[in-house]
C-alpha cells in the first residue's frame, strides 16, 4: 500500500499598507517578494494581487512554507507597512518619496493619480 502525503491547502491573507499606493511602490514590492519567495519562503508564495487604490495586498501561499508573519516581515523588510507593523526604518528610508506614508509627504498628489504607470 502506498501512502500519499496530503498537500496542505493553499491559503489567502490580505494585508493593508499605508504606503502602498503607487505603481512605483508596486514594482519595488514585487521585485522584493520574488527574491524573498526564493530565498526565505521556499517558494511558498503562489501569487499576489496588489490593489493600489485600497493600499492592500492579497497573497496566496502554501502554509507549510510561509505564513502571515513571514509575509508581513517581507513587506516590512521591503520598506512597507503591514497592517499595524511599521516598515524597517532603513528600508523605508530607501523608498522613493512617492512611496512614503502620507504623513511623510508620500502618496498621490492631486491632480496626478500615481496608481497608474506613466505613459512612456
Amino acid at each position: 500500500m502506498q501512502a500519499i502525503a496530503q498537500q496542505p491547502k493553499q491559503q489567502w491573507v490580505t494585508i493593508k499598507s499605508d504606503n502602498l499606493k503607487c505603481w512605483e511602490c508596486k514594482v519595488i514590492l514585487e521585485k522584493y517578494l520574488v527574491q524573498a519567495n526564493k530565498s526565505t519562503m521556499e517558494s511558498g508564495l503562489i501569487q499576489w494581487k496588489i490593489n493600489l487604490l485600497q493600499g492592500e495586498i492579497k497573497v496566496q501561499f502554501w502554509p507549510d512554507r510561509a505564513d502571515e508573519s513571514m509575509i508581513k516581515a517581507a513587506l516590512n523588510n521591503a520598506g512597507f507597512d503591514a497592517n499595524d507593523e511599521k516598515a524597517v526604518p532603513e528600508s523605508y528610508a530607501k523608498l522613493p518619496p512617492i512611496c512614503k506614508r502620507a504623513e511623510d509627504g508620500g502618496g498621490p498628489k492631486p491632480p496626478k493619480p500615481c496608481h497608474i504607470p506613466p505613459v512612456q
